[in-house]
């Protein structure tokens, strides 16, 4: 099978933040998060479901920065954060385009990914990889927001009548994912103000910390795959990537980023 990569979207550590290596909070955090996703995926309205999202976005990027934090301090080292691998399917219909949601939100929080082809020119899965902590964040969202993104999918048709309707919806698809991964770029910006004024951390050591993990999942990453081979631009239609991309900014997300960059990878929209 061929494998693609791509980069993601074109995007003294012993300080006490409020708990410590050991503890449940972490644990407890992710149980609210998952009963949030819970609530957006059941929501009646748009509006609803943009409530439950933001709650559980604050959430997910603060526990991202915190679980960074933790594995970073002194005597944390029975606090187990392994990096590693995580191989997820994905079905068709629209494989590729689920798959850039799946990669551009693993890019969003802090792991790289790869795409595996299949005969056909579909994707048969992607392989996220990152620290346990992070990789757990991903699938959990994942899980949510590809429930979320096919029940709207079921409801849209392009609004020119001779638009395909396949073309259109996996645009649509790549413009919800290419907004999740600003939202979460955006989320990170606050968890990391929300750090610095709650604990009297300096945003630019928190960063460093981050920075620090994210260049040990880039050499862990070269080790493992090498030189991997571009995944071809997607070609997207204008009235399907905007739909899209209104459609996930009521999606409820939850996840840190580091890279800063808002716009999905060889897409212009």
């Amino acid at each position: 099978m061929a494998t693609a990569q791509e980069t993601g979207p074109r995007t003294d550590t012993g300080t006490e933040i409020g708990t410590a290596p050991g503890e449940q909070v972490p644990g407890a955090r992710l149980d609210r998060i998952r009963k949030l996703l819970a609530k957006a995926e059941r929501a009646g309205t748009p509006d609803e479901a943009e409530i439950y999202t933001d709650k559980a976005f604050a959430l997910m990027a603060r526990h991202g920065i915190d679980e960074a934090l933790l594995a970073a301090a002194p005597g944390a080292g029975a606090r187990a954060d392994p990096i590693g691998r995580s191989r997820i399917t994905v079905d068709n219909p629209y494989s590729g385009a689920k798959a850039r949601l799946l990669g551009w939100t693993a890019s969003a929080l802090r792991c790289r990914w790869v795409m595996h082809d299949q005969r056909g020119g579909s994707v048969a899965a992607v392989t996220v990889f990152g620290f346990a902590s992070d990789r757990e964040r991903v699938e959990l969202l994942y899980t949510s927001l590809l429930l979320q993104a096919t029940a709207a999918l079921a409801a849209v048709r392009p609004p020119d009548p001779g638009e395909s309707v396949a073309a259109y919806r996996r645009s649509w698809i790549y413009g919800f994912a290419g907004r999740v991964y600003e939202r979460l770029c955006a989320a990170e910006r606050s968890a990391l103000g929300e750090t610095e004024a709650e604990t009297g951390r300096a945003a630019a050591s928190t960063e460093l910390v981050l920075a620090d993990r994210g260049a040990e999942v880039d050499r862990a990453y070269d080790a493992e795959f090498g030189r991997l081979r571009r995944a071809r631009r997607p070609q997207v239609s204008g009235s399907g990537f905007r739909h899209g991309a209104a459609a996930a900014d009521r999606a409820d997300l939850g996840g840190p980023v580091l890279d800063h960059r808002a716009a999905a990878p060889g897409i212009g929209a």
